[in-house]
């Protein structure tokens, strides 16, 4: 007898932006020899439903002495954040950007934050 062989579909991004970012990062990574970029790119590879969601409350509770925090994932906005931090994800919410800005830290995506800090030194990776 035969089999039929069933041809499965490709697990992880289809959107072209995050799709970009990951290749963004693995370039970094391998450019500036920087294994935390491809660590966040391998992160942000996962299935849509094994993606990374952070609050801002838990940012604020592990960010004590770094200058920056990364998240492979999207930024939700519940919680307060009470000190300036730098905070690089594939996302944000409005709420989430707005509170990170008004306590006067930045919110900017991944692939920017890896062009500002290609080493990405005094960095920690939330999620």
């Amino acid at each position: 007898m035969f089999r039929r062989r069933v041809k499965l579909k490709p697990t992880g991004p289809t959107n072209i932006r995050l799709v970009k970012m990951i290749r963004n990062l693995e370039i970094a990574s391998r450019v500036n020899d920087a294994p935390i970029w491809k660590a966040v790119a391998e992160k942000l590879k996962r299935q849509t439903r094994r993606r990374i969601e952070v609050n801002l409350w838990k940012i604020e509770k592990y960010s004590d002495g770094v200058a920056a925090v990364v998240v492979p994932g999207k930024v939700l906005g519940e919680g307060e954040v009470t000190k300036p931090i730098i905070v690089a994800a594939a996302g944000f919410t409005r709420s989430a950007k707005r509170k990170i800005e008004e306590a006067g830290g930045k919110a900017i995506l991944l692939d920017d934050y890896a062009k500002i800090n290609p080493k990405g030194s005094h960095t920690r990776i939330i999620g």
